[in-house]
Formats: C-alpha cells, structure tokens, sequence
C-alpha cells in the first residue's frame, strides 16, 4: 500500500511540474506581449496610474505598484515593469490603513481562464483595449 501511495505521489508530483513549466513558459510568451504594450502606451503617451487593490472584505486599497488596469473591474493589472498581478487580495485593518504591497504572478495568455463569459480573453485583446481606451484606468 505504501507503495501505491508513493507511486501518486510521483505521479502527482510530475503533473504539477509540467504544469509549472507550461505555465512558466505561457508567462514568457505573455511578457513579450507585454513589453510591446509598455512601449506602445509609452509612444502614445498613456500614463500609468497608481494601482489600487481590492481586499477580500471589499474595501479598496492603495498598492505599492504603478500601472495599467487590464479589465475594467481593476481586478488584474501590470505595472511598468511588465509585472502582472491579481489585484484581489488577502487582508485586513493594517491593510485598509497601510496599503498593501502587491506579489507578481505569472502572466497568462488568457486572462480569466475558467471564468464566466464576457470575463475572459486574450490578454492581447486586453491589451489592445487599454491602447483604444476601453479599459477605464481610474
């Protein structure tokens, strides 16, 4: 029995590293989508904003980070660098009085996978969007 278990374990083990280097390599197709945004958003002259966050309670906060929303609920965001970010987070009265301070996450080339319709894309379309000024930013 232990055996079997541990043959799982490897097998469960190998599934979460393929699925990290797919996603590891999905983020650095994304970064080179992202990239040419910045520059594009930079040409024309869209400035970035101070990013602010949602908390799980719902109380909105300001970050560490400057940016661009990339839907128009401010739920997902890249800052300057071309870092992505999810900007619900975990949090309570430090927070709310403090702000927070955002971790990157690996940048997908579908934003909102797995989500309801109407929520999700092509993060290229979103890009996009932000460009034509579909995405409002404050």
């Amino acid at each position: 029995m232990a055996e079997e278990l541990s043959d799982r374990q490897r097998a469960a083990r190998i599934r979460h590293e393929l699925s990290q280097g797919h996603a590891r390599a999905e983020a650095a197709q994304a970064k080179v989508l992202i990239d040419g945004f910045i520059a594009e958003a930079r040409a024309r002259g869209i400035e970035p904003r101070p990013l602010k966050a949602t908390l799980l309670s719902g109380h909105v906060v300001k970050s560490d980070k400057v940016g661009w929303y990339l839907r128009n609920n401010h739920s997902v965001a890249i800052d300057v660098d071309g870092n992505y970010y999810t900007m619900t987070v975990p949090g309570g009265l430090m927070e709310r009085v403090r702000g927070v301070k955002l971790e990157p996450t690996l940048a997908p080339l579908v934003i909102g996978r797995g989500g309801r319709d109407g929520e999700t894309g092509d993060l290229k379309e979103f890009l996009a969007w932000v460009l034509a000024g579909e995405i409002k930013q404050d």
